[in-house]
């Protein structure tokens, strides 16, 4: 301590302006007080001295701290496989094969699942188990790859789709091919290059503050590698038992899809759709969101429709064109709910999104200023390989290529003031959700939110320019489509920095895995989007496009189109009296808003996690594990539907999809469907609690 004072004397007298200002404010302090001011300049000094002092300790901390730095896996002086051509090779398929299964499963539940660790558990059993190789970081440049098919596609179906349903209205002709992908690869690879500036002062200055619950996760799954070859086997089990249900179900239709009971009388329905995905899904979210999600669909399905018909039986209520009893008559409860109950579940979702963000606006506004101060004093100046990024000039030229593009390239229709909305936007997003999925994890990440406030306001800054009516309207998704994308990007691309980071990847490499990613993604997903708007038709029961939907009701809205707003009004101010009450508005806005066959089978996946996490005689240890199998299992059987849901797709549009259909020999009934279902429960039941591993 003496030392300490010693030093902040040494200091402080050093400072020559210091004493000057210290004998000023002791002559202030004396002709206040009434007392000569020699009497106060010791105090005056001593505190000074202590200050300093004070100042010495935490400079003191500083440099211990800085001698404490992060110690990876993989040390920065060893070099190891990482960025190979089994890498690069696995990565690709993987991030083509998870953003189609994500693609399809978003543009029928509305929901996409993380790629990131079923890819990471894939590559170690190929790596380490059959190509016999021990390289950590060559499964984690796998991983990186392939999860950003996944995030692009989540980005790409909220959005596009409305491109095609507008198309089918004959508003305007049927988006081509390469406009969508060029919508996807520029949002993609602005969505890395934003984030790559930002990772040394997010994910390594705060890397004691910034958790990253996915990307850390992940990192502890590769660590964990000498079970990668079990749990590999998990997943492609998965994999390979659903794509033999969706075949039985949507392939050979010997099976119906729904199985349903209505209440005539009632004029209420309730059912399940029998597919793994959705098994998997629910599964997965748990039981808490399951809930929520079968929640709303009950009161939509057994509260909202009932009382429709109840009061309005004669009443002809816009959007619908014939009485409420005529419109039941012709289709039933689902008539009523996709003319009436789906317009309420949309306004209760847009109010969802909106409330998130609003709720997340000071995280975001103090997110956005941390990141950028972060970023000033965050320069890095290492010359090590775990502290090499893409250089700054690659990135200016990037953005500035993909603005030119996004600009200048008459397939996408954006004009100027459409790119700086782009830039300013998604800059900003990018910059928010880099370092929202540190603090809360990508699942709680308001993408949706930032799409829909992103909408809201650039439809509004296109419609005062004069661009109106489906010129304006196209040019306004195409804006929320990049952002969306951007933001969804941005927030995987930090994830597996952090998981490279803990693991001791090279960050440029992996920056450059993640382009490669996006590039593979953004080609495939054009296709994807085509082949199955060309096989079923967005809105259709097989992809409904929820969220895609949502934002073309939003846009239309606001330019002027015409909308059911009772109906829209009414779903907002549900939401504003469930946010009141404390129950979580999205999923419930989301149970609303899709057919209740469908969160029916979501809420099932939902018991079977709570017997798995509810057992009282299994140690939490083992408990966690089988949860984790369960959950691989399932990641395994939605890669496997959207696969095969893919396969259909192509098999319709080529017209041999009929081949297979046994439905005219063969039809099992609701019966059929029950024990479907029973089947699908016992074999996620058998890779998980009664999981035998091989060691």
């Amino acid at each position: 301590m003496n030392r300490l004072i010693k030093q902040g004397k040494n200091m402080l007298f050093e400072r020559a302006d210091m004493i000057k200002m210290i004998i000023k404010l002791a002559r202030q302090y004396g002709k206040v007080h009434k007392k000569p001011s020699f009497f106060t300049l010791p105090f005056c000094i001593n505190f000074a001295i202590m200050f300093y002092v004070y100042k010495s300790i935490q400079k003191g901390e500083e440099i211990m701290n800085e001698n404490k730095e992060f110690k990876p896996y993989i040390p920065a002086d060893k070099i190891t496989p990482e960025f190979t051509v089994t890498s690069i090779i696995m990565g690709v398929i993987l991030a083509v094969i998870f953003g189609a299964a994500n693609a399809y499963l978003g543009l029928r539940v509305g929901m996409t699942v993380s790629a990131s660790i079923p890819a990471a558990v894939i590559s170690m059993g190929v790596i380490r188990k059959i190509m016999k190789k021990n390289s950590i970081l060559e499964s984690n440049m796998v991983q990186t790859i392939g999860s950003a098919g996944e995030s692009l596609a989540a980005g790409a179906i909220f959005t596009m789709p409305a491109l095609f349903l507008w198309a089918e209205e004959g508003l305007c002709e049927m988006p081509g091919i390469v406009e969508i992908t060029l919508i996807a690869l520029c949002g993609g690879v602005l969505g890395v290059l934003f984030m790559v500036p930002l990772r040394n002062a997010l994910i390594v200055k705060e890397h004691a503050t910034l958790l990253y619950p996915e990307g850390t996760a992940c990192a502890d799954v590769l660590l964990a590698g000498e079970e990668g070859g079990a749990n590999a086997a998990t997943v492609f089990s998965g994999m390979g038992i659903a794509a033999i249900f969706k075949f039985v179900v949507d392939g050979l239709k010997v099976i119906p899809a729904d199985v349903a009971v209505a209440f005539k009388g009632f004029k209420g329905e309730i059912g399940m759709e029998c597919y793994p995905a959705l098994l998997g899904v629910g599964y997965i979210v748990g039981p808490r969101i399951a809930s929520f999600m079968f929640v709303g669909s009950l009161i939509g399905w057994m509260v909202l429709i009932p009382v429709i018909c109840l009061f309005g039986a004669d009443t002809v209520m816009y959007p619908g064109t014939e009485t409420i009893s005529a419109l039941y008559a012709a289709g039933g409860a689902s008539k009523i709910w996709s003319t009436y109950v789906k317009y309420i579940g949309a306004g209760a979702i847009a109010t969802g999104g909106i409330i998130s963000l609003i709720k997340s606006l000071p995280l975001i506004i103090a997110t956005f200023r941390d990141s950028m101060k972060s970023m000033k004093g965050g320069k890095n100046t290492s010359t090590e390989r775990t502290a090499q990024d893409l250089p700054m000039n690659v990135i200016l030229i990037g953005i500035v290529a993909m603005v030119a593009i996004i600009w200048l390239v008459p397939a996408i229709p954006v004009n100027p003031i459409g790119a700086l909305i782009i830039v300013i936007f998604g800059f900003f997003f990018a910059t928010v959700s880099s370092r929202m999925v540190g603090l809360v994890g990508s699942s709680n990440n308001p993408v949706s939110g930032m799409a829909i406030a992103t909408l809201l306001i650039a439809t509004m800054i296109i419609k005062a320019s004069g661009k109106t009516g489906i010129d304006g309207m196209k040019a306004a998704i195409a804006i929320g489509s990049v952002i969306c994308i951007v933001a969804a990007i941005a927030g995987d691309t930090s994830q597996d920095l952090k998981t490279g980071y803990l693991l001791g990847a090279t960050p440029k490499k992996q920056q450059i895995g993640e382009l490669i990613g996006v590039v593979a993604a953004g080609l495939a997903i054009g296709g994807v989007l085509y082949l199955l708007n060309t096989a079923w038709g967005y809105g259709s029961a097989e992809v409904p496009a929820p969220q895609a939907t949502l934002m073309k009701m939003i846009v239309e809205g606001i330019m002027g189109g015409k909308l059911p707003w009772t109906l829209v009004f009414i779903g907002v101010f549900l939401a504003i009296g469930l946010e009141i009450l404390r129950i979580p508005v999205m999923p419930f806005a989301i149970g609303l808003y899709l057919p209740i066959y469908l969160n029916a089978a979501i809420m099932i996946g939902g018991v079977v996690r709570m017997f798995v996490d509810g057992r009282k005689n299994v140690d939490d240890k083992k408990k966690e594990e089988q949860a984790t199998d369960g959950t691989l299992y399932c990641a395994g059987m939605i890669a496997g539907e959207g696969l095969v849901g893919i396969l259909l797709a192509i098999l319709a549009v080529v017209n041999v999809s009929s081949v297979f259909d046994l439905s005219g020999s063969i039809n099992l009934g609701n019966a059929g469907g029950v024990i479907l279902m029973l089947l699908m429960i016992l074999s996620l039941l058998k890779f998980s609690i009664w999981n035998k591993k091989k060691a």
